[in-house]
């Protein structure tokens, strides 16, 4: 582990929680960074390490996990949910943010300075072929089944996953994307790249909102423990099962414990599904990863 690389991701994100505290830049600051980082350091990120990957069955197991997960998270709320008489709401932020973790804007830097740069392209294919695709198709049915939208058709959860550049870098990068290009090109997507650690994490510290709903201890509690400690514990186990000790393997736990997905917990509170919860469980879930993350890490070492 990189332990100047971790301090480093701590600092950003107390920074950007000071900002948005303090007000020192304008409201929608994050929204912009998570763009710039959306549309230029993540495509560009894929762009430079996905073409490295040599194809295997590794490359497979990581992008099932996150649909193991998913499947395991659906299996787990739904009758604790019920066991706990939660109101409909709080399932849906649940079935929301538990299965759906911040891979990208958190999980790209954070495998880096935990597991090393060899990691980030399999972090990429848990990302792009799993948590991308899952938020366009059961993110949007839990929205349109609980919130009130209409049905996302096909052609709709097509459209969007068309429009996505990471993804789009995504093929790019397995199909044309030499794995040495041009200097120029290597220097370029270098540099852009390298910006990604700190615009995403500042990002996501002026995002934090550290606001605890003492009327929704429990649906928190119960959605912070599969997040963070029980689902990456069955990834854990299945990888010693497989007797999988690969990058690959490592890269599938640590994504699988990073915190909720800042998208998922801000659509939620969008379409009015228990808001303080869903901002709660992407806040406090954010601080508490800095803690279970390294220990996940020192684990899999």
């Amino acid at each position: 582990m990189s332990l100047d690389a971790l301090l480093f991701v701590l600092l950003m994100l107390a920074l950007g929680y000071g900002c948005a505290r303090l007000r020192l830049f304008p409201d929608n600051t994050a929204e912009v960074l998570n763009l710039f980082a959306l549309y230029l350091c993540l495509p560009a990120a894929v762009l430079r390490f996905v073409p490295k990957l040599q194809f295997s069955a590794d490359i497979a197991v990581v992008a099932l996990v996150p649909w193991l997960v998913l499947a395991l998270s659906v299996a787990l709320i739904v009758p604790l949910a019920r066991m706990l008489k939660l109101r409909d709401e709080e399932r849906a932020v649940l079935l929301l943010c538990v299965p759906l973790g911040n891979t990208s804007f958190l999980g790209y830097p954070l495998t880096e300075a935990l597991l090393g740069r060899d990691a980030l392209p399999y972090a990429v294919i848990y990302d792009q072929f799993g948590s991308f695709l899952i938020l366009t198709t059961w993110g949007l049915w839990i929205l349109a089944r609980y919130g009130g939208d209409a049905r996302p058709t096909p052609m709709m959860m097509l459209r969007k996953v068309l429009r996505f550049p990471p993804f789009l870098a995504l093929v790019l990068a397995l199909t044309l994307m030499p794995a040495e290009p041009p200097a120029l090109i290597t220097n370029a997507l270098a540099k852009l790249s390298d910006t990604l650690l700190p615009i995403a994490v500042l990002a996501v510290g002026l995002s934090l909102k550290l606001r605890l709903p003492r009327d929704e201890i429990a649906p928190l509690g119960l959605g912070l423990a599969l997040k963070l400690a029980l689902l990456p514990a069955a990834v854990f186990a299945l990888m010693a099962l497989r007797h999988d000790s690969t990058t690959s393997a490592a890269v599938s736990v640590l994504e699988t414990a990073m915190p909720p997905m800042i998208t998922a917990g801000a659509l939620a509170i969008s379409h009015r599904l228990a808001p303080s919860l869903a901002a709660a469980l992407v806040g406090y879930g954010t601080v508490l990863s800095l803690v279970t993350l390294p220990l996940w890490a020192a684990m899999l070492r």
